[in-house]
């Protein structure tokens, strides 16, 4: 594998887990949670698609899916899939350094199951 399709793995993975996180920031506004809770969903929908955050993030997320269509441009589906596993790494670590996520033995080992599952999984033929 070239370096270059390694980097946009590695981007693509990583603007994936950074999306999640400004979804998360979004999703966590205080009016939004009482329109949720409310069922009001027409108010939700108009609170949501102009959340700055929750747009940053979709946007963020798309452009991760764009970078990703490059990397299957170059190599099998196969090969590229199992570094999304890394992505829950990523966004498990991200979660605990910029939203105070806790951390305990059984969410990271949880975590690297999931993303050492991938891996099986995809080389398992």
């Amino acid at each position: 594998m070239q370096a270059s399709t390694f980097f946009l793995i590695i981007g693509s993975v990583a603007m994936s887990a950074f999306a999640q996180i400004l979804l998360k920031t979004g999703m966590s506004n205080a009016q939004i949670g009482a329109t949720l809770a409310s069922r009001r969903w027409g108010e939700l929908a108009l609170q949501v698609g102009t959340n700055q955050w929750v747009v940053l993030g979709l946007l963020l997320y798309f452009l991760s899916a764009v970078v990703w269509l490059g990397v299957l441009a170059r190599v099998e589906v196969s090969f590229a899939y199992p570094f999304v596993g890394i992505g829950f790494v990523f966004t498990m670590l991200l979660g605990w350094l910029l939203m105070g996520d806790a951390l305990n033995v059984q969410r990271v080992a949880g975590t690297l199951l999931i993303a050492g599952g991938v891996v099986l999984i995809a080389r398992g033929g």
